[in-house]
C-alpha cells in the first residue's frame, strides 16, 4: 500500500512537469497561479497546521520576496537568483526582529497583530523611494512561462518536502508539541520560543520564494499588490480546506479550490464569489478536518463521517 502511494505521487508529478510542454497557454498561466499558491498554503501550514498559530502576516513575506525580486532587478540591476536571496533575507530577518515578540502573543491577540503587519508595511513601502512608493516597480519582462511553471512546481516539491521531514523531526515533533499544549512542551524541555521563531522563519522562507517567482513572472508590484491580505486568507482557507498539519492537505486544498475559482469565474462571473464562499462553508462543516482526513477515514466510516462532523457543530 505504501509502495503504490509512492509511485502514485511520482507519476503526479511526471504529470504535473509535463503540463507545459503540452498544455495550452491558459493551462500553464493557471498551474503557475495553483502552484504557486499551493507553496503559499504550504508555507502558511509550517506556522498554521504544525505550530498552531493563526498568522495572518505571511502576506509580508510574500511582499517583501516580491520586492526583493523587484529591487534588485530594477533598482540594482542584478540578477533574478540573487534578487531571490535577498528576498529570502528580508523575509528571514523580519520574522526574527518581529517574530520574538509577536509570537509571544496567542489565539486571537496573535491573529490580530499578525494581520496589522501587513497595513503597516503598505505604508512603510509607499513612502520608501527605492521601492517606487505608490508607483510600484515594473520589472523587466521574460516571455517565459514554463520556466516560471517549472520553477513554481520545483519550488512546491521543496516546501512538501520540508512539511514531510517535519513529521520525521525532532523539531516537527516539538512544533507540534507546542500546537497541543505549549505549557507541557515547555516542561518537557523544548525551547519554544526558538521554535516558534524558526517555524515563522522557515514558513517566511517559501512564501517569500513565492512572491519572487510571481513578481518577475506578472513584471509589476505595488504595495497594494504585494502585501494584499486577500492573499493570506486565500493561503489559510486552502490549508484549512485540505487539511492543517497534514503532509499533502493544503497541496489539495490549494488545487481543489484553485480549480473551482478558475471555473466559477469562467463559468458565472457575477456570483463567483458568493459560490466560492459557499463550498468553504460547506466544507468546513462537513470534513473540518480537511479533505486529507476525508480521504484517510471515509473508507473506514463512510457517511457517518459527515453525520459526526455535522453532530459535532450542532447542526
Amino acid at each position: 500500500m505504501k509502495g503504490l502511494r509512492w509511485i502514485l505521487l511520482v507519476a503526479a508529478l511526471v504529470v504535473l512537469a509535463a503540463v507545459p510542454w503540452f498544455g495550452s497557454d491558459v493551462l500553464v498561466q493557471f498551474g503557475i497561479n495553483a502552484l504557486l499558491l499551493a507553496v503559499l498554503a504550504q508555507g502558511w501550514n509550517i506556522i498554521g497546521g504544525y505550530t498552531g498559530y493563526a498568522s495572518f502576516g505571511n502576506s509580508v513575506f510574500y511582499g517583501l520576496g516580491s520586492y526583493g525580486v523587484a529591487i534588485a532587478m530594477v533598482q540594482w540591476e542584478l540578477p533574478f537568483a540573487i534578487g531571490m536571496v535577498f528576498g529570502v533575507v528580508l523575509a528571514v530577518a523580519f520574522a526574527f526582529l518581529l517574530g520574538l515578540p509577536v509570537l509571544r502573543l496567542r489565539g486571537h491577540y496573535f491573529a490580530i497583530a499578525t494581520l496589522a503587519l501587513a497595513q503597516v508595511m503598505i505604508a512603510i513601502v509607499s513612502n520608501l523611494s527605492i521601492a517606487g512608493q505608490n508607483i510600484g516597480l515594473v520589472l523587466p519582462p521574460l516571455n517565459d512561462d514554463r520556466l516560471f511553471y517549472e520553477l513554481s512546481l520545483i519550488l512546491l516539491i521543496a516546501a512538501t518536502a520540508t512539511v514531510f521531514w517535519l513529521t520525521r523531526s525532532r523539531f516537527g515533533f516539538g512544533l507540534i508539541a507546542i500546537r497541543e499544549n505549549e505549557e507541557g512542551a515547555a516542561v518537557m524541555g523544548v525551547n519554544t520560543t526558538l521554535y516558534k521563531v524558526l517555524a515563522f522563519a522557515l514558513s517566511g522562507v517559501f512564501s517569500a520564494l513565492a512572491g519572487g517567482i510571481h513578481a518577475y513572472w506578472i513584471t509589476f508590484l505595488d504595495p497594494a499588490s504585494a502585501f494584499d491580505i486577500s492573499l493570506n486568507v486565500k493561503m489559510i482557507i486552502m490549508a484549512v480546506f485540505g487539511g492543517p498539519g497534514t503532509v499533502l492537505g493544503p497541496v489539495l486544498g490549494a488545487f481543489v479550490l484553485s480549480t473551482v475559482s478558475e471555473l466559477l469565474s469562467s463559468e458565472i462571473t457575477s456570483v463567483a464569489g458568493l459560490f466560492f464562499g459557499l463550498v468553504v462553508v460547506v466544507a468546513v462543516i462537513f470534513m473540518p478536518r480537511g479533505v486529507a482526513d476525508l480521504m484517510r477515514r471515509f473508507r473506514a466510516t463512510g457517511w457517518r463521517y459527515f453525520v459526526k462532523n455535522l453532530k459535532a457543530h450542532r447542526i
